[in-house]
């Protein structure tokens, strides 16, 4: 894909109360793919900010006993000290009550008014305060708020206000979604927006009278009246970058490339938001992606049920970077995803402590004992050199094209993928055996193989954790990462006798706490104590974290030759292809295997089956000789971790 220039938004955050995982989520999100757009060499920019006017705001300051700007001045600063700590990299913050947004919406208003798209009425309807919307009585769930994640008790309203003629862009809307199918994304929120255009689209009321609420931007051709929440914030997309102040800025960055926005608000952006531009005559943004939320185990997570991730708390138990790498590996994009400690900590565990960290820490001692402390680069390259290097050139790739089509997880999958291809190298090679047989040539080609694939590595994952990433570039002896893609697609950029740093331990395992031992009086000690399965060993739950289970696709099969139960497969485990030997011959044809997801086990030892290696191990379940594939209930990408 060709882009010139990348522009991002997040959604500007409310600010009533404490930042929680999904303003995180979010935020961290656009920071990785602002990065990588800057790695990518294109022109970024991106920006941030909070919503500090409406009903909420004006409720939560009277509680607190102070004034509204007071309110917004205390809590602001919660956002802007967590933006710090986790290494966000925005352009610009915006503040709503801002004169340089506060003017941007007040000539809008007026212009709005002067070609009579905002008109006066009375209005008797149906008011949600945590919406901040009228319904209709007939669009409301059983009397409720009938927005998605809301059902909360709204307030019959009969008033005069402003409105802004909405409906009257109803069929452009339409059609200009149906042409331009990358609008709204992923397709699935496309069509749920279609969906609520079907129905009648009313006007937009776009006023708050004073006697009712008096915190807000003043309509500028009636005092009586505050500004909308929803036509106020919109408007900050394009009130930080110039429009109506600074020409050039504003063509420049707009279009938005992406809107990044919660599922929750996706009808004020695809509906409110687009037909406003379209009757102030400012382009449409490129796409408003809409991802999806974070639960807890089944559940949303929600200040009611008392399930709210602070991510202050994560981020000081376990550092800003891990966290940043687990949402942006955890979670596919426009889906929603399951957040819990023990999730956090297998992946940590997994991924970046014993396959990242430990190979950092193999690599850099063996080069600080063996080589005093000297990169040299390889005299000549065999085949698994060869496989090695396109394995993690493969990956970088990948990753690339990931950013670009939204789907970030794979590209993360795909780079942890090619982390393990170069410890299993390490396990082919055994430096530490060629340091004992005094094979100094071999031993400087090996350990050359792995600082060069961690130099690549650590720049592909800079975008998603800059400060361990720049970290390991200083230990082995590179430059931080800068926007420069191709050298990571280029092989043999570390210069032959560079001088590698000191080692120090990147992500230490995290050992699970163990309970305190309870009194034998204690409520605990009257529960039954569990009782054995027959032919079932109990195992600790330490020795279960050891295995890796992660979805694959079969790319290849057929039958090994004499051998009636065994099926040779060639499977993708995220960048990498391996080869498995698995005896379900008699239960699945080799063309029935072939577009397959499995799982798999896929740190086991590789073995030899009838002369041919076999690198994990399928998990199928039998039954009175029937024997059925696991797999998981909807599409995954290779190389998913199973939890």
């Amino acid at each position: 894909m060709k882009r010139d220039r990348f522009y991002i938004t997040t959604p500007i955050y409310y600010v009533n109360d404490k930042p929680h995982i999904g303003h995180a989520y979010t935020t961290i999100l656009a920071d990785v793919l602002t990065r990588y757009h800057r790695l990518f060499g294109i022109p970024s920019y991106f920006l941030t900010g909070t919503d500090e006017h409406g009903q909420k705001v004006y409720q939560a300051a009277e509680k607190n006993n102070v004034t509204p700007q007071q309110h917004v001045d205390s809590t602001v600063v919660r956002y802007q000290e967590l933006w710090k700590k986790l290494n966000i990299s925005n352009d610009d913050f915006i503040r709503t009550t801002e004169p340089r947004h506060k003017i941007v919406v007040q000539k809008i208003l007026q212009d709005l008014f002067d070609r009579d798209e905002i008109y006066r009425a009375e209005y008797d309807g149906w008011y949600c305060v945590t919406c901040e919307r009228f319904y209709m009585e007939k669009d409301l769930v059983e009397g409720l708020c009938p927005e998605p994640g809301c059902g909360k008790k709204v307030d019959k309203i009969r008033e005069a206000n402003y409105f802004f003629r909405m409906g009257k862009y109803k069929d452009w809307l339409v059609k200009h979604i149906q042409d331009n199918p990358g609008f709204i994304q992923p397709d699935f929120r496309r069509n749920e927006t279609l969906g609520f255009l079907k129905k009648d689209l009313n006007d937009l009321c776009i006023s708050r009278p004073k006697t009712r609420m008096n915190w807000g931007i003043e309509i500028p051709f009636d005092s009586n009246f505050v500004t909308y929440v929803w036509f106020d914030a919109l408007v900050n997309y394009i009130s930080a970058i110039g429009y109506q102040s600074d020409d050039k800025k504003f063509s420049e960055l707009w279009p938005a490339t992406y809107h990044l926005i919660g599922k929750d608000i996706l009808t004020t952006h695809t509906v409110y938001w687009p037909t406003m531009l379209k009757a102030m005559g400012v382009p449409q943004p490129e796409t408003v992606f809409a991802h999806g939320w974070w639960m807890y185990g089944n559940d949303k997570m929600s200040k009611s049920m008392g399930n709210v991730v602070n991510p202050m708390d994560m981020i000081d138990k376990y550092g800003a970077d891990p966290f940043r790498y687990f949402l942006m590996a955890e979670m596919s994009l426009g889906q929603d995803a399951s957040f819990s400690e023990e999730a956090f900590t297998r992946r940590y565990n997994a991924e970046l402590a014993n396959d990242l960290g430990n190979l950092a820490s193999r690599v850099m001692k063996l080069t600080e004992g063996h080589l005093e402390s000297v990169a040299n680069a390889a005299s000549d390259e065999g085949d698994d050199e060869s496989v090695l290097r396109d394995a993690v050139i493969n990956a970088v790739r990948g990753l690339r094209e990931s950013v670009f089509s939204m789907k970030l997880d794979q590209g993360i999958a795909g780079i942890a993928g090619a982390v393990r291809e170069v410890n299993k190298y390490m396990e082919k090679k055994q430096p530490w055996t060629l340091a004992k047989q005094g094979r100094k040539a071999e031993l400087s080609t090996a350990l050359y193989y792995g600082i060069e694939a961690l130099r690549i590595i650590s720049g592909a994952l800079y975008p998603v954790m800059p400060s361990k990433m720049a970290e390991l570039r200083i230990m082995i002896g590179s430059e931080p990462p800068q926007n420069d893609y191709d050298s990571l697609v280029n092989w043999g950029q570390l210069k032959s006798g560079t001088k590698i740093g000191k080692m120090a331990s990147l992500f230490p395992r995290i050992v699970a706490e163990k309970s305190p031992v309870k009194e034998e009086n204690s409520a605990d000690a009257k529960k039954p104590a569990a009782v054995p399965v027959d032919g079932v060993a109990s195992i600790e739950y330490t020795d279960f974290q050891k295995v890796q289970l992660r979805v694959a696709k079969v790319l290849e099969a057929e039958k090994v030759q004499g051998a009636d139960k065994l099926l040779r497969l060639v499977i993708e485990l995220g960048a990498e292809k391996r080869q498995i030997i698995a005896g379900i011959a008699l239960h699945y044809k080799p063309e029935d295997m072939v577009g397959k997801t499995i799982i798999v086990v896929a740190n086991l030892k590789p073995a030899k089956i009838r002369g041919l290696e076999s690198n994990g191990m399928l998990l199928a379940a039998s039954s009175a000789g029937v024997m059925k594939l696991l797999s998981v209930d909807e599409v995954m990408p290779s190389g998913s971790v199973i939890k």
